[in-house]
């Protein structure tokens, strides 16, 4: 039993990671993040919003069959009921917060459908400003709980364990360019994120390359379908790093798919055509590009001149870039998005290692299997959280409101360009494990992570690299295609593989050794 007035670590400044911070208190929790809270965080710009079926005709047995649906054979029904049965609670949970979502004229939840819901099930805020809303308000509520303490501008490099279980965390200090120093703790919560920096095209920040899951890993956590990574279709193609992003809710909308030409070409492709499931959309856009023809996300009839009051966040990105979304289509290009796989939790957020825990996009709960139903996003991130929250306990006495909130000026926590290395690397998972693979590829994808592994001295660049090999190990080892794992040498779904995929850093390493082409 773990001491009562100890506090909880919390690794991760986004919405996973305060959710449940909050959720804990009055219980002492201190947050290691390595930028200014909700700053460094994907959910901040995840546009859509919350999945949860609030509406009349809705029911959590429909909002469970699409996201089984969506996952392609290997979603944990039990965990996808768990999520789709308490997604009413948090959402007025987040209410309660102070996150304004968007209500009718009646004062009812107003909600929108989304690719591959059977019912409007998206709970928003001005149609495209969830993600940044709920950050906002999250982090002002922390910042105003006496029991929180936030430790801002350090990145934690590993996990300190004893005899199998959670000792406390090594971090550095000054994002990641001061003093090491070490934390103690028998309850420690990974809540960093995804992966999407990993790749040369994103829509996530730089902080989301992987570090918490690798960190995991090197301590001997279980790690669970390792091989999908959700490329989001519409990405806007503008030249930018992040890249920004077009929200579904807009092809929910009625906006369509259009090339050079003018051709609808996802009507000859599936039979939901903007609507068909996201792995589906982006392999149709990714051959548009890569043939020459161009894709474009064309708004003006579905949206036009309304444009800039139902989709303000996509809206200024298109005149940042001197597009009038209003009366032009708008370039459009998959990105990396979202990370199915991760560190393998039970239903609780326990992990294979006592006293971790984990929450989150760096977790594979189950919940999404192969091909993430949108806006499940931050459904099963503050589920999730909320139930480590309630398993911990919330029985330890609140610290007082003295509390440092910050470490650093917060002004100075701005994310450094990326390295040599990590320019290699995300190059390297984009051309080898990106939206198409094949064995060739990922084979030589994987000899030049191993390569950096080996010229490489930087502890978190280290977590970094343990990342991309398991994703590289995992997807060479599933011969066939199925959700956001697609392989042009098994291009077909093969029942034999209808499972999910486990594998700790040590299985890894050995399935390197046994490949002679890398050896």
């Amino acid at each position: 039993m773990s001491n009562q007035t100890e506090p909880v670590i919390i690794i991760g400044g986004g919405l996973a990671g305060l959710f449940c911070a909050l959720k804990l208190a009055p219980r002492p929790v201190t947050v290691l993040a390595a930028a200014p809270i909700g700053r460094g965080a994907s959910s901040a710009w995840a546009q859509a919003g919350i999945a949860a079926a609030v509406s009349d005709g809705d029911t959590i047995e429909k909002h469970v069959s699409d996201t089984v649906a969506a996952g392609d054979g290997i979603v944990d029904e039990t965990i996808a009921r768990l999520m789709a049965s308490e997604a009413a609670a948090r959402v007025h949970d987040l209410l309660g917060y102070g996150v304004p979502f968007d209500r009718d004229l009646e004062g009812r939840l107003q909600v929108s459908r989304e690719a591959a819901h059977s019912e409007s099930r998206i709970v928003r805020v001005r149609g495209d400003m969830a993600g940044r809303a709920i950050m906002q308000a999250l982090v002002k509520t922390v910042e105003t709980t006496p029991s929180i303490r936030v430790m801002e501008g350090y990145v934690v490099e590993d996990i300190v364990t004893a005899q199998g279980s959670v000792k406390g965390v090594i971090a550095r200090s000054e994002a990641g360019r001061g003093p090491q120093v070490q934390l103690a703790s028998s309850n420690v919560v990974i809540a960093t994120g995804g992966i999407g920096h990993l790749y040369a095209v994103t829509t996530n920040p730089p902080e989301a390359r992987g570090e918490g899951i690798g960190m995991a890993a090197r301590a001997g956590a279980m790690m669970a379908d390792m091989e999908f990574v959700q490329f989001h279709p519409t990405a806007i193609n503008v030249d930018k790093d992040p890249a920004p992003l077009a929200t579904e809710a807009l092809r929910g909308h009625g906006a369509t798919l259009i090339n050079d030409a003018g051709e609808r070409f996802m009507l000859k492709i599936d039979a939901d055509a903007e609507l068909a499931p996201r792995d589906v959309v982006a392999r149709g856009i990714y051959a548009e590009v890569k043939s020459g023809r161009g894709a474009w996300l064309d708004c003006t009839e579905a949206v036009g001149a309304s444009f800039a009051e139902e989709f303000p966040t996509v809206y200024k990105y298109c005149r940042d870039a001197g597009i009038d979304p209003a009366v032009q289509p708008i370039p459009v290009v998959p990105a990396a998005h979202y990370f199915m796989g991760g560190i393998l939790t039970d239903a609780d957020g326990r992990t294979s290692i006592d006293g971790l825990w984990a929450c989150g996009e760096c977790t594979s709960t189950g919940a999404h299997g192969a091909n993430r139903l949108a806006s499940n996003s931050l459904l099963e991130a503050v589920v999730f959280s909320a139930r480590i929250a309630a398993r911990i306990g919330n029985d330890g006495e609140a610290f007082a409101s003295d509390w440092s909130k910050g470490s650093v000026d917060r002004d100075d926590l701005t994310a450094e360009a990326d390295t040599p290395a990590m320019t290699r690397l995300r190059n390297t998972m984009s051309a080898s494990f990106g939206v198409i693979r094949n064995r060739t590829d990922m084979l030589e994808g994987l000899k030049t992570i191993l390569e950096l592994e080996t010229g490489n001295r930087d502890t978190a660049f280290r977590n970094v690299l343990a990342t991309a090999k398991l994703v590289a190990v995992s997807a060479l080892r599933r011969e066939e295609s199925r959700g956001g794992h697609f392989r042009t040498d098994f291009p077909e779904v093969r029942p034999e593989w209808q499972h999910r995929t486990f594998l700790t850093l040590a299985d890894a390493d050995g399935s390197v050794e046994d490949m002679r082409e890398v050896a």
